[in-house]
């Protein structure tokens, strides 16, 4: 690939990774919970499904899925009917109050870790629920091809390249939220924050489920 093509791709990629979905969404919200560590853990998730949805598009099977109206209808309505479930598990998340268990009101103390393995569990089926994201490479990363070399390495890069700019946006979005976390300091707070939370992941989940193969958004 050469560097003008490389770059390029670069910066259409950036544009779109930096676009706020559930996924940025939830990096955001969990940097405002837990702080940025927990953001970046969980994009853990997010990059391994993005990383097989690309595998899936090098194989061709993504022209596949944007050919059968029934595949991407099952993948799209059960990425759609988690996102309203995490909404809904966001919006009755049980908060602690602060003052009855001897802690000083802190984000920490008011909801608790949840642990490595939910966290990127939840950004892994969040990004691997949305079928948009596979339809988005297969119409992406063939133009930026060069036809004369092996596509095998090209679509390496490309890949290497998206995880690393996802990695560095989600971090991004971890951090923003890892602002609102110092202002946590009463249940209330976290419960307002649970509420914005659910709210906008149910939203995108809605839209999820009345988009089509024809948009082009992921």
């Amino acid at each position: 690939m050469q560097l003008e093509t490389w770059l390029l791709f670069i910066g259409t990629t950036f544009f779109v990774s930096i676009a706020p979905g559930p996924n940025n969404l939830l990096a955001m919200f969990n940097g405002a919970r837990h702080g940025v560590s927990a953001a970046a853990v969980g994009g853990i998730g997010r990059l391994i499904a993005f990383a097989l949805m690309i595998t899936v598009t090098a194989m061709g099977l993504g022209i596949v899925l944007g050919a059968s109206e029934i595949a991407f209808g099952i993948i799209k309505w059960g990425g759609a009917i988690y996102l309203v479930y995490l909404g809904l598990k966001s919006w009755f998340a049980k908060v602690s109050e602060g003052k009855d268990n001897g802690s000083d009101g802190t984000a920490e103390a008011l909801m608790p870790y949840p642990g490595a393995m939910t966290l990127a569990r939840t950004e892994f089926f969040t990004a691997i629920g949305n079928p948009k994201a596979i339809l988005f490479f297969t119409a992406l990363f063939p133009q930026f091809l060069a036809p004369d070399v092996a596509y095998g390495g090209q679509f390496a890069v490309m890949g290497a390249t998206f995880i690393a700019l996802e990695g560095t946006v989600l971090l991004g979005y971890g951090l923003i939220g890892g602002q609102v976390k110092g202002v946590i300091r009463s249940a209330r707070h976290m419960r307002w924050l649970n509420r914005i939370s659910g709210s906008l992941l149910m939203a995108a989940g809605v839209l999820l489920a009345f988009t089509s193969r024809s948009r082009s958004a992921v």
